[in-house]
């Protein structure tokens, strides 16, 4: 099966056309299902940059994994090294590393393909269990970022508050797995015959015989020739697959021709904003296609129906300031956070568009350098960034600050609202290279301020943001 967000849309109309009850549960497997690849993996290398990890347990490692190829050891001769190795340590702490593990790295490979079934579920009022053989440490801290409140995972055995080597029973593995969630189920009075199971691995054929709506997602070999032998509706996502380095590089090094050109053009005129209204959409539109990322707008006319504006989006990854920068296309400038001023491309970029970069510690500093970009736009210079501020890692729409707002009111400029949707699926939050993907913009028509003044600043504030809200949960036909 191809791979495409038409399996994601098909797999969210079954289940809101399935019944609603928590007598309907959905089981998810962690590694391979949820998120690309392996949290062990992420784990053991953290754990070797932080020298975390002794020859003698890398040794043992190595030689059980060999083994357990031959059929000579199993999955719980794995699970044994990880306890003798941390036998001593304290439960809390191995908690707190699992979070910070999470957060620094694991985040980014959840696949929101999965977010937004797991939400799907969640809405229908089901219970969501997710079922997995890595250890509380891994699990947990993607349970809790979810929201899913029912978690069974490997764990190891206690005495106090320290580990004692020990293995906690039964495992969760391969049939270990099926007898849990069989257990689960009969302590909720749930029917297997009612429930769903995602996962991707060869040991989790077990479970999958045992539910009414079997989910092979990202299925490794023998997983895909059963699913197929038994007409199981196959999921392949890929927005969290290869990480597309080579990829990405290629698109930021293709600036270069197109700056050469640009600066040409900049000299002959001797405008350097000459250099950026040339370079800048070629370039963006360029890195895009070699990454694969497509844009579907509704509103364009919107872009252009008054000039300057301040153009405003929701920020929830590194690359939806391109996405923008390639819809308002020339003539803007924008606010950056302090720590790109000194990149060799943001910086640069920067410095040519004339960007205010701040400190966002630093509010009263921040508000000097905005001043700038006003005097900017009574000169025809449209503004473009981001009201969030910080990132957003949700469906929601995060606080909006009133610096965009305030700036418009004293160039007496409107507001042009941008709106993206699945921009998850092209980056995570703090993903340094882009999937492909279709990313939808809807542009708003703009918003005059001349009835704006600081006395209701803050409930006009509120009802732009409404509009994300509402655009959002009602996305406009084109």
């Amino acid at each position: 099966m191809k791979p495409s967000v038409s399996d994601v849309n098909s797999a969210l109309q079954g289940i809101y056309k399935s019944p609603t009850g928590p007598s309907v549960c959905a089981f998810f497997d962690l590694d391979g299902t949820i998120i690309a690849g392996f949290s062990a993996t992420q784990l053991s290398k953290q754990r070797l940059r932080n020298k975390d990890i002794s020859l003698q347990e890398f040794l043992r490692t190595v030689n059980t994994a060999i083994n357990a190829v031959a059929g000579k050891a199993d999955f719980e001769d794995l699970l044994q090294i990880g306890a003798d190795s941390w036998k001593g340590r304290n439960h809390q702490d191995l908690m707190a590393m699992g979070e910070i593990l999470f957060h620094k790295k694991i985040i980014n490979l959840i696949y929101p393909e999965m977010r937004k079934i797991i939400k799907a579920h969640q809405q229908q009022g089901h219970t969501v269990v997710l079922s997995s053989s890595a250890t509380c440490y891994q699990v947990e801290p993607v349970a809790r970022f979810l929201g899913i409140t029912n978690v069974l995972c490997n764990r190891f055995a206690l005495s106090g508050e320290h580990l004692n080597g020990e293995l906690s029973k039964p495992l969760i593995w391969g049939k270990g797995k099926a007898q849990a969630a069989q257990h689960f189920a009969d302590c909720q009075q749930i029917n297997l015959k009612d429930c769903y199971f995602y996962a991707d691995g060869n040991e989790d054929e077990a479970l999958m015989h045992l539910v009414g709506q079997p989910r092979p997602t990202n299925p490794r070999k023998n997983l895909a020739r059963v699913a197929r032998a038994r007409g199981w509706p196959i999921q392949r996502f890929v927005s969290r697959k290869n990480n597309g380095a080579l990829r990405s590089t290629a698109g930021v090094m293709s600036v270069l021709p197109f700056a050469g050109i640009g600066l040409g053009l900049g000299l002959l005129k001797r405008d350097k904003r000459a250099i950026l209204n040339y370079a800048s959409p070629r370039w963006i539109d360029r890195m895009f296609k070699i990454n694969g990322v497509k844009l579907n707008v509704i509103g364009k006319e919107n872009l252009w129906a008054q000039r300057p504006a301040v153009f405003i989006f929701n920020h929830r990854n590194n690359y939806d300031a391109f996405m923008a920068a390639k819809l308002i296309e020339k003539d803007f400038t924008g606010v950056g956070k302090k720590e790109l001023e000194n990149h060799w491309l943001t910086g640069t970029i920067g410095k040519l568009a004339d960007v205010a970069f701040i400190d966002r510690a630093d509010s009263k500093g921040s508000v000097e350098a905005l001043k700038p970009i006003e005097e900017l736009a009574r000169k025809g210079i449209s503004i473009c960034l981001a009201p969030e501020g910080n990132r957003v890692d949700t469906e929601l729409v995060g606080d909006f600050k009133k610096g965009a707002f305030r700036m418009a009111m004293a160039a007496g400029i409107p507001i042009v609202p941008i709106v993206f949707r699945n921009a998850e699926m092209i980056a995570a939050r703090d993903a340094a290279v882009m999937s492909p993907g279709t990313v939808d913009v809807a542009v708003l028509p703009p918003i005059s301020v001349k009835s704006w003044t600081l006395k209701n600043l803050e409930s006009k504030i509120s009802e732009v943001r409404q509009l994300y809200i509402d655009t959002l949960n009602d996305w406009p036909k084109n």
